[in-house]
């Protein structure tokens, strides 16, 4: 899109700018906030376009107009002047992106891969064809349907909408015929829904990846990943006490997806470990851009998630992932009852000087994810003693004092 710009030559992949290269993000949210500082330190030039003059993004990108993702008008008058087009989240309808392609925009990822992390039918589908690790699943037209596929696979079941599902919303799961019957009106709201068999797990896990449009890829670390009512809580990175041949199968899985879908920019592949069942984990998710279980690169890995996705949507090459320290805890704080955050800066960074505190720029509401912390440890063997440090400074900032909370435990998720 800027063929006409004086000393320009369209040679994408080879990039041959007179100027440092234009990167524009669709959506405003914490995820383009912090391809910011990345941006900066490389010198291109990052542009926004947000969802409103209030979004997360705003006050650290320069250049934010608002405008609805969801008006094609509105996405090819924000593409003039970009080197690639990339995103915040996967909502952009499907046929826009093809339309911004036919008319020349450089879309990274292309619809062609991301509609797998828009529409979890296709993905599904995608990853049977690739003959990777699914759970047993289904797309159901009614619940009629629905209650085949619970009396075949056997009650509970996991009933999802494909399309718009993100952090526990668009998700049910349905113990018997009776709460099927409950799930009528998703089928009036959306049809056909995705039903799964409710995975038995001992953690979630999250492998991810990079890889730019010429096929380099990058893999971080797997990573063992905490989820509180849908929400990652925490991720500790690496995944402790992981078989290796588990770790190098989920990376591997990672990397094919990526490359068998033509993915560009940032890949998180979560995970289910099953030990003992098969390759030790199925697939539950795939996400096409940096992802909150990977948050913890940003001072934990030689190179952020933020920057390789800016560096592989240009089809740059991409940096190392090599981990700078033996474990790297990532611990997310929501909203709670301190409306004024940096009022608790000073008891927050005071008790724990190691850790880094990235805060989202949003107003506190209850439940809202609003930053996070990272720290570092030395060993493997103090991961305990990390979570506890990390979680502390957390709930310092959410609470706005130190509150007396039990230690959290390694695998707490399924308690």
């Amino acid at each position: 899109m800027r063929d006409g710009k004086a000393g320009y030559r369209a040679v994408f992949g080879r990039l041959a700018h007179v100027t440092f290269p234009v990167i524009g993000v669709v959506g405003g949210g914490q995820l383009a906030r912090m391809m910011a500082p990345a941006a900066t330190a490389l010198g291109f030039e990052l542009r926004v376009l947000a969802e409103g003059d209030d979004v997360s993004a705003v006050s650290a990108v320069s250049s934010s107009p608002v405008g609805d993702y969801k008006d094609l008008q509105t996405l090819l008058d924000f593409a003039q002047g970009l080197d690639v087009m990339t995103f915040d989240h996967e909502h952009v309808p499907t046929a826009h992106l093809r339309a911004l392609q036919d008319a020349g925009v450089n879309v990274q990822p292309g619809p062609d891969a991301l509609v797998n992390a828009q529409d979890k039918l296709v993905m599904r589908a995608a990853i049977d064809r690739l003959e990777l690790p699914n759970p047993a699943w289904a797309s159901v037209q009614d619940v009629e349907a629905l209650v085949s596929f619970g009396e075949q696979t056997g009650w509970p079941v996991v009933l999802k909408m494909p399309r718009g599902g993100y952090d526990g919303k668009g998700v049910r799961v349905i113990s018997s015929p009776e709460e099927a019957a409950g799930s009528a009106e998703w089928f009036e709201a959306m049809s056909p829904l995705l039903v799964e068999a409710k995975v038995e797990f001992t953690r979630e896990l999250s492998a991810l990846v990079a890889r730019t449009p010429d096929g380099e890829a990058r893999a971080w670390p797997v990573v063992h990943t905490i989820q509180v009512d849908g929400v990652c809580d925490e991720v500790i990175a690496p995944a402790l006490d992981i078989p290796v041949e588990v770790a190098a199968a989920a990376e591997d899985a990672a990397l094919r997806i990526a490359s068998e879908l033509g993915v560009t920019g940032v890949l998180a592949v979560e995970l289910f470990e099953t030990p003992g069942s098969g390759a030790g984990f199925l697939i539950n998710e795939l996400a096409m851009r940096p992802h909150n279980t990977g948050h913890w690169t940003q001072d934990g890995s030689v190179t952020s998630q933020f920057e390789q996705h800016l560096r592989a949507v240009l089809n740059l090459p991409l940096g190392a992932t090599d981990a700078l320290a033996p474990v790297a805890v990532m611990k997310n704080f929501l909203g709670g009852d301190n409306q004024d955050l940096f009022s608790a800066y000073p008891l927050a960074l005071a008790s724990e000087p190691a850790a880094k505190v990235h805060c989202y720029g949003k107003s506190v509401r209850p439940g809202r994810k609003i930053g996070h912390v990272n720290l570092v440890g030395s060993s493997t063997a103090e991961v305990e003693s990390v979570r506890q440090r990390a979680t502390m400074v957390a709930n310092i900032i959410r609470d706005g004092r130190l509150t007396a909370e039990e230690p959290p435990s390694t695998f707490e998720e399924n308690a």
